[in-house]
């Protein structure tokens, strides 16, 4: 081989390597206060998802078995700043325990947990 690149591949290269510039630098120019909202849509849409699949975890956490329960509280601590470790498995745990269900054995439902949280 003579170690020259085919004319095509040579071009395809230069022309993803200037999407991946352009990609880096914000792409199109949108106004700063367009950013922000966009940015704030998509926290705010990821903040609602993770609240919903937590309470799904939470409604369902009795009937998990021993092993997951303590890999979902052991990925919940970590989540944590290093610092604050023992006061986070603190709260972790009494959320739990709160949500538990009442003296009557009522299992947990999406109400008794969004009223805990």
């Amino acid at each position: 081989m003579t170690g020259k690149q085919p004319k095509c591949r040579n071009q395809s290269a230069e022309a993803t390597s200037a999407l991946a510039r352009w990609e880096n630098e914000g792409g199109a120019l949108q106004s700063s206060s367009q950013n922000d909202r966009e940015r704030h849509a998509a926290l705010a849409e990821e903040e609602h998802v993770l609240r919903c699949l937590g309470a799904a975890v939470i409604i369902q956490w009795n009937d998990l078995p021993t092993s997951i329960q303590r890999d979902l509280f052991d990925h919940a601590i970590s989540m944590g700043e290093p610092c604050h470790t023992a006061q986070l498995k603190d709260r972790v745990a009494r959320f739990l325990q709160r949500t538990e269900g009442d003296e009557s054995g009522r299992k947990r439902t999406r109400s008794t947990v969004q009223a805990v949280a």
